[in-house]
């Protein structure tokens, strides 16, 4: 069983709720959350750990602001994640615009170099055993462009990103 990542915006205050636990609590504690939020989610599926790799040349850490585009941010669910199904990260808006501009000018061949399924798999990075050299422009490319994309979006709308981690079959 390994782990699946969406990202969602979502504004700094939500109907005057400042506190990002209880906005995580409002908007994903009922099963068809995807449904009623307004802004559709952006999955990045099991990719999400060679994303970060690429990224910041590690499977978990990193310096910010690159570390904040998949594991950056506060886990508000540390021990709720049982109550919502899934673990959540938020990464505030000041950290959003700094993560967003790093993306924006790193295009993917930038870090495209650091994809070497054997290193990821010894380094410890979910699936990278089982992925082949396309993977990196059939899979990772598409995800790497989709979070540039959100986080400039979510950035130049001055939102907060919820970052959903949830468990695969």
């Amino acid at each position: 069983m390994g782990l699946a990542m969406s990202y969602l915006r979502v504004p700094p205050v939500l109907e005057g709720e400042p506190d990002p636990a209880r906005i995580a609590r409002r908007v994903f504690g009922e099963p068809d959350w995807r449904r009623r939020v307004p802004v559709a989610p952006l999955d990045v599926g099991g990719a999400w750990q060679a994303l970060h790799y690429l990224v910041t040349g590690d499977p978990w850490e990193g310096r910010q602001p690159e570390a904040d585009v998949v594991c950056g941010g506060r886990l508000l669910t540390e021990d709720g994640a049982d109550e919502l199904g899934m673990d959540v990260i938020y990464l505030a808006p000041d950290r959003v615009k700094p993560a967003a501009d790093h993306l924006a000018a790193t295009p993917f061949g930038a870090v495209a170099a650091r994809f070497d399924p054997a290193a990821m798999a010894r380094a410890g990075v979910q699936d990278a055993a089982r992925m082949d050299p396309a993977a990196r422009d059939r899979v990772l490319k598409p995800a790497y462009e989709g979070v540039t994309a959100f986080f400039q979006t979510a950035a130049d709308q001055g939102q907060a990103v919820y970052k959903l981690m949830f468990p695969t079959g």
